[in-house]
């Protein structure tokens, strides 16, 4: 089975595979808690994924809108530890390529029809200026899209404007559930508008409420925000997303090594809501950018550069 849920079910039914599947759990829970593994150990470890050889195990994969989400991606990097082994290059993602989601269009396209018909509270509201705007009140048409997105809002701007501090963990639960669950031709209108104003550009950067999913009172060094991405399944699991789909090649004629740049930019949605949350860095470019500084990073100062480039200076992004 591709899906890795029901590849580990096969799996331990087997006595072979499931004491290889064991070996691999009590590795992957080593590298988790930062324990030093001597050099047997390692070993071990890279003979039991070789072990699977052709398991349906070693070749499965997790779907984002699936149900048991972080179940399956914790069974993938059991099976790939070994490949985050000293290095932040995630080298593949445990995401299956999207299904074919035309049919969302229609749905967008019939409420985008339902909003141009409002002329008059349209100009008023100032959609035709603002496709922002335009692109947020065909989402409240939509049912799912109008709750899921009242759901974030209300919880991220919790704590504004006083001393409480917002619940930065269950607004990025809440932003994931927003993106994750309603179709993307909702979602990526509303989060890459096209904008001609500074009024456009503040309602797109504030899109997923940067004063608490993205903004700390002072910049983390980037190693941090790695770190913190390394120790979650999803984050990890998004960012090698990220790696694979927005790969920068100067080679490339669009500077894009997969030349697919619908799936960088759905790589790009996935990260939003996890301790890497992006954001545009203005509300007068489309530059985007990590809250995050290299500054005091030592000798890691290059690893660190890399982290923040891979979305300041990403020409396939």
């Amino acid at each position: 089975s591709s899906d890795c849920v029901v590849a580990e079910q096969l799996c331990l039914s087997d006595s072979t595979c499931n004491a290889t599947y064991r070996t691999l759990e009590n590795c992957a829970l080593a590298k988790a808690h930062l324990l030093s593994l001597d050099h047997d150990i390692r070993v071990r470890c890279l003979n039991a994924e070789l072990d699977l050889g052709n398991s349906s195990l070693l070749h499965c994969k997790c779907h984002r809108r699936m149900k048991r989400q972080e179940h399956c991606l914790r069974i993938f990097w059991t099976v790939h530890s070994s490949m985050t082994d000293g290095y932040f290059n995630l080298e593949t993602s445990p995401y299956e390529n999207p299904a074919n989601e035309e049919h969302w269009k229609t749905d967008y396209n019939k409420l985008a029809a339902l909003v141009s018909g409002k002329n008059c509270s349209s100009q008023l509201a100032g959609d035709a200026t603002n496709p922002c705007l335009r692109a947020t009140h065909v989402c409240n048409l939509s049912k799912k899209c109008f709750r899921l997105r009242t759901d974030y809002a209300s919880i991220c701007t919790k704590g504004a404007g006083s001393e409480d501090v917002c619940d930065r963990r269950k607004c990025h639960k809440g932003l994931r559930n927003f993106f994750e669950k309603v179709p993307e031709d909702f979602t990526k209108r509303i989060l890459f508008c096209p904008c001609q104003d500074e009024f456009c550009g503040e309602r797109r950067r504030k899109t997923i409420v940067p004063d608490c999913s993205f903004q700390y009172n002072t910049k983390p060094n980037c190693l941090w925000l790695l770190d913190s991405c390394l120790e979650d399944h999803i984050c990890k699991s998004r960012l090698a997303d990220f790696q694979q789909n927005c790969q920068s090649v100067d080679m490339s004629p669009d500077g894009c090594s997969l030349h697919n740049h619908a799936a960088c930019l759905q790589a790009y949605m996935g990260m939003i809501g996890t301790p890497m949350t992006p954001n545009y860095v203005s509300n007068s470019s489309v530059e985007v950018s990590l809250w995050c500084t290299c500054e005091n990073s030592g000798n890691q100062k290059e690893k660190c550069d890399q982290i923040l480039g891979m979305f300041e200076s990403n020409k396939c992004l």
